[in-house]
């Protein structure tokens, strides 16, 4: 086994392509497939998986992967101290449900963190995507809710991905409404005062579940409703309007302004944000720097 056959696995992993990380390489695609065929029979182990829809990690090798990423990024820690070699750009996923401080947590990274390339990615999607993305490794972290309605569902979910679910927080459930609306002078709200008001929620495409739902009450009846698929349109069409939806509460004033408030729901739900990894991987520099980011975007 040699360090440039763990690069080569973290690139096709990065890639979802042996094709992709060959081009990105410089080296064939027959090459880079007999390398790691090689590595993988040398450790006995499958690491991708291999199909007419392209290749992915076994379970096997997603825990291979977490290993790989932490030699690579020591070798090239001890190359950068004594060789005086460019650093390799830094790779860094996360996908999360619609939050503000998600991506507050994502700017600070980079900034902290981004050297003169970097390659890292930020995607606000569906919840079952969200799953999906780290089960496959794409993103190494998840950013979603759990409450007592969808938890057991979701928990099935992440166990069978062998994934596990990290408390960030615990909120209560708030609308998010414009500073124009009537109700934003009141210091709490009622479902019926909210009645009407345009109600809006993040799509969920194919798993449009009500467990998926990124808001609560995902079973409660509107008289108008409107879906959407990103957090821009979403907060365009509360100041438009007078719409809502329903929340953790916690905003940013440098992402989203001034015009949109949050206002306390008169409900006993409660709301535990956190954020999802594989069990069996350790988590990487830049992963545990993300989190610990998200506490400081949340708590700032």
């Amino acid at each position: 086994m040699t360090l440039q056959q763990l690069k080569y696995v973290i690139e096709v992993a990065n890639r979802g392509s042996i094709n992709e990380a060959a081009k990105r390489l410089f080296i064939t695609q027959p090459s880079l497939s007999n390398s790691i065929r090689d590595l993988e029979e040398e450790l006995q182990l499958s690491i991708f998986e291999r199909s007419n829809k392209g290749i992915a990690l076994t379970k096997e090798g997603v825990e291979f992967l977490s290993y790989a990423r932490q030699v690579v990024e020591q070798a090239e820690l001890l190359e950068s101290r004594y060789l005086n070699t460019k650093p390799s750009p830094q790779h860094f996923s996360v996908s999360t449900q619609h939050y503000a401080f998600a991506v507050n947590a994502f700017v600070s990274l980079v900034q902290e963190y981004g050297q003169d390339e970097y390659e890292m990615a930020l995607r606000e999607t569906k919840t079952y995507e969200i799953i999906e993305d780290v089960k496959s490794m794409r993103s190494e972290i998840g950013i979603l809710y759990l409450n007592e309605f969808n938890e057991k569902v979701i928990n099935k979910i992440l166990k069978a991905a062998n994934l596990q679910f990290t408390s960030l927080f615990t909120a209560t459930p708030h609308v998010f409404i414009s500073i124009k609306n009537p109700l934003a002078r009141q210091s709490i709200v009622t479902i019926e005062q909210l009645q009407q008001y345009p109600y809006l929620s993040f799509e969920q495409g194919e798993f449009n579940s009500f467990h998926f739902s990124e808001e609560i009450l995902s079973t409660m009846s509107h008289k108008k409703s409107i879906r959407v698929n990103d957090r821009a349109t979403l907060f365009n069409l509360l100041i438009g309007l007078n719409g809502y939806t329903i929340s953790t509460g916690v905003l940013s004033a440098d992402l989203n302004g001034n015009e949109i408030i949050p206002v306390p729901l008169d409900c006993a739900e409660t709301i535990h944000v956190g954020w999802i990894s594989h069990k069996n991987t350790v988590i990487t520099k830049l992963g545990a720097a993300y989190v610990e980011a998200l506490k400081h975007a949340i708590y700032q």
